[in-house]
């Protein structure tokens, strides 16, 4: 489970993403990957990283909510694209949010805990599905002014569709598991 979840983290970094997929496709595809992949996998190969990481669920999802949005928004993604240490704490705290959510949901600490993290991570599921779906049906590119590309409304869509297909799917499995161990025999292991 380590070398997954330390190859999870390669496989958001090495491969040349902008050039298969573009800019801003590329992006979305490693804050999936950050959030989504590799933060659950961190959580349940590092155990005491783990429940460093369980935070209250409820402090954990509008923690991931503000920070995901946040960063969504045009002012900041352009910030983030034109400046390197903008754009490392942005990538850094994509996995960091990730990572307090994961920690909440995969904390055992009673049906209570688990039920409230398997709300977290349906929330999170849902406004996922929100981002993803504004960034498809947006009739204009909402970050190239910002960052000072060229307009992609294809781009920005794909990468719309990515949140989709990767974000929210996991996010919904993950807190419907929680909640059928809760429902199904009363352990929130």
């Amino acid at each position: 489970m380590k070398a997954l979840a330390l190859l999870s983290l390669v496989l958001a970094w090495a491969p040349p993403w902008e050039a298969w997929l573009g800019v801003f496709p590329a992006h979305m595809l490693r804050h999936m990957i950050l959030v989504a992949v590799s933060a659950p996998l961190l959580v349940l190969a590092f155990p005491g990283f783990g429940r460093a990481m369980a935070v209250p669920p409820v402090l954990a999802t509008a923690l991931e909510f503000a920070m995901i949005w946040g960063w969504h928004l045009p002012a900041a993604h352009g910030a983030a694209y034109r400046h390197l240490p903008l754009f490392v704490v942005e990538q850094a705290s994509f996995l960091l949010v990730g990572c307090l959510i994961w920690g909440a949901c995969l904390d055992r600490r009673g049906p209570g805990q688990a039920l409230a993290g398997a709300g977290g991570l349906l929330l999170t599921s849902m406004h996922m599905t929100l981002l993803g779906a504004l960034m498809i049906l947006a009739p204009r590119d909402l970050y190239a002014e910002w960052c000072g590309t060229v307009p992609s409304v294809s781009g920005q869509q794909l990468g719309g569709m990515i949140m989709l297909a990767v974000g929210t799917p996991i996010y919904l499995i993950g807190g419907l598991w929680r909640v059928s161990q809760v429902l199904n025999d009363g352990r929130t292991a």
